[in-house]
């Protein structure tokens, strides 16, 4: 969220808030029995309302302690309730079920104790009931609806992410194919070409003769041929990684998971081999937190030591020890990547909840020899 739109939402928090005042205060001038300890016990419970996304069950405590005081006191309309009924509302919104029903209840005992006495006390104190009931079911509804529109985003977000691994994972079969093919009928016959042509020039120089500029372009040209290809080949079947993990991080970020990325120890270039799997483990752990971790906080940690580099990535999100995950293809692959380095690999939930995965990967790895 930039820091333009947040100002927007505090501006219109505080809006809420100094509006529903604003309501409060008219009907207890009109009502001409509110005293200036009233216009005060108003103006906190309403102006509280400004800090109700970040602590909505202190904002319901203060909002409920002050309006309820102010009805104990001044007896007003049914109109003073509205500070409470907003506070529950952003409680109930919030999940806080249980503390905006006792809070209803407790406003509602109060609001009943003052209206005994006056005509239609029961009515009042009906509908008012209803109002609360209302506040609750409206917050409850409009936070199974965000609820439903996260999780619409993420099976968008989650269905385009499987389209484009979808896309490269072809992309890279079709590519192996490809090198498979030059190499298995190209490779070959280049190959002839030049080794004939070799042949010839070495024969004509051992009987003396002059050696044709024609053999000598296409020894020459059936060598450059070869260098070409090799190099055609290399390219089609590299899988080098597309970034950092600290590129990765920034891209979950970007797609509003909670990560933060700790590097410790000395940090240095590694080989292409633990490079590449670092990359790939990050990768796949995080795509994991994103898919089954919900809005969860994933702490990704790197440490460098002078023989293994460690790569840890926790969430706290809901996995149980109780149930461990069957590994699907993205740990299989993993754990075949770091076991093929001589690594080790631990992926499994959290004793305090959430899931780790930690890999140790052996430094100095020789390069593959193609």
């Amino acid at each position: 969220m930039t820091l333009d739109q947040v100002t927007r939402r505090h501006l219109a928090d505080t809006t809420l808030a100094v509006v529903v005042g604003a309501l409060v205060m008219t009907a207890a001038a009109i009502d001409h029995r509110a005293t200036p300890a009233d216009y005060a016990l108003i103006a906190v419970g309403s102006l509280a309302l400004a800090a109700y996304r970040c602590a909505p069950r202190r904002v319901l405590a203060v909002s409920t302690v002050a309006t309820t005081a102010y009805v104990l006191h001044a007896h007003p309309g049914t109109l003073a309730a509205l500070p409470v009924l907003s506070a529950v509302h952003t409680a109930a919104r919030a999940g806080h079920r249980g503390v905006a029903a006792l809070a209803s209840a407790l406003f509602l005992a109060g609001f009943v104790t003052t209206d005994l006495a006056a005509r239609g006390s029961a009515e009042r104190s009906l509908l008012l009931a209803g109002w609360f009931l209302c506040a609750l079911v409206t917050g409850l509804a409009d936070r199974n609806w965000q609820a439903y529109l996260r999780q619409t985003e993420q099976r968008a977000m989650e269905a385009e992410r499987t389209r484009e691994e979808a896309a490269l994972r072809r992309a890279g079969e079709e590519r192996l194919r490809i090198a498979r093919e030059l190499h298995d009928s190209l490779t070959h016959s280049i190959s002839i070409v030049k080794l004939q042509a070799g042949v010839a020039v070495h024969l004509a120089r051992k009987r003396g003769e002059e050696v044709s500029p024609a053999l000598l372009a296409i020894q020459e040209a059936g060598g450059e041929a070869m260098r070409e290809l090799r190099a055609t080949l290399g390219v089609l079947r590299t899988d080098e990684p597309t970034g950092t993990p600290a590129l990765l991080v920034e891209r979950a970020r970007a797609a509003g998971l909670a990560v933060e990325l700790t590097v410790n120890g000395d940090e240095r270039p590694l080989t292409a081999t633990v490079d590449r799997a670092a990359y790939r483990i990050v990768q796949e752990a995080l795509t994991n937190a994103a898919r089954h971790a919900g809005p969860a906080k994933v702490a990704v940690q790197l440490h460098y030591s002078p023989d293994e580099l460690t790569i840890a990535v926790d969430d706290d999100g809901g996995a149980d020890p109780s149930c461990p995950p069957t590994p699907g293809i993205g740990l299989t692959g993993m754990r075949e990547r770091v076991t093929a380095l001589g690594g080790t690999l631990h992926a499994a939930p959290r004793t305090e909840g959430g899931f780790s995965v930690r890999a140790e990967l052996p430094l100095g790895i020789p390069e593959e020899v193609s």
